[in-house]
């Protein structure tokens, strides 16, 4: 019989313990695996970043990454892309070769994961257009390309809807191509204006997003095939703002409201 002991110690943290048929004491709690705490100057940590480049032109979807997004990504642009004052920095700027410039950064290279925790604290961009993003891409498209080996979207906010975070799965049976994917949305009113912590929560049977603790969505394994449940692979996180769109872009956009600025203070996975 397993005994579960709770010991508190005089710091200012709790940690959970039960004792196996031996009477050794194992922790329940994941373990922190991969993190960046932003705790450096410049550009983000080339061991644990990558970037994603261009327009998307050179995709399948066609430019502006299959959504007609309007922004360019560039590769370590300090204009877009930077480390500062213990948080990271994705700006949407103006630029007269492209228009508009941003980042987005991924874990591709540097790290996959199938379950566990993912969590990050950060804050949206502000403005009519931006398109703020924090999701997850399977590492080696186990059942095909787009949407058949999944996308969780942990976090994703617009500027139109200033007051509102959604998280949604995009699969082969439910997917935004044909307007069936499902979601989840809460109401956050200051989103641009300070930090959150959106979570993502993710096992053999389900995933389940939260924001500051509070759940947002779930999504569960039915048992029913890789059109509905592609999640037992590898996935990679990302990070990035877009411009405009067809989600992004549906009530307009504003360039007077240029540059737009989305920061995330840590990210942190646990198994």
């Amino acid at each position: 019989m397993k005994i579960l002991i709770l010991i508190v110690s005089t710091f200012t943290f709790t940690i959970w313990l039960s004792l196996d048929s031996n009477g050794v004491a194992n922790k329940i709690h994941p373990e922190l695996v991969w993190s960046d705490e932003f705790d450096y100057q410049g550009l983000p940590d080339a061991n644990l970043w990558d970037y994603d480049l261009g327009n998307g032109c050179h995709l399948p979807c066609g430019c502006g990454w299959g959504n007609n997004e309007l922004q360019y990504y560039t590769d370590g642009n300090p204009q877009n892309v930077r480390v500062e004052d213990g948080h990271l920095t994705i700006s949407l700027t103006k630029d007269p070769d492209h228009k508009y410039t941003s980042a987005k950064i991924h874990t591709k290279h540097s790290a996959s994961w199938k379950y566990g925790t993912i969590e990050v604290k950060a804050k949206a961009a502000k403005g009519l257009g931006a398109w703020s993003a924090i999701w997850m891409m399977p590492l080696g498209n186990k059942y095909g390309g787009w949407p058949k080996s999944g996308e969780i979207d942990i976090m994703e906010q617009v500027g139109y809807a200033q007051d509102t975070v959604w998280s949604a799965v995009h699969v082969d049976a439910y997917n935004g191509m044909h307007g069936t994917h499902k979601n989840g949305q809460s109401y956050v009113p200051d989103v641009a204006e300070e930090y959150h912590i959106y979570k993502l929560v993710w096992t053999k049977d389900k995933y389940e997003t939260f924001i500051d603790g509070k759940h947002n969505f779930t999504y569960v394994n039915e048992h029913k095939g890789s059109e509905k449940w592609p999640f037992d692979q590898e996935f990679y996180l990302i990070l990035n703002l877009a411009y405009g769109g067809n989600w992004g872009g549906k009530k307009g956009t504003d360039d007077s409201l240029l540059p737009m600025e989305m920061h995330i203070d840590y990210v942190r996975v646990y198994q």
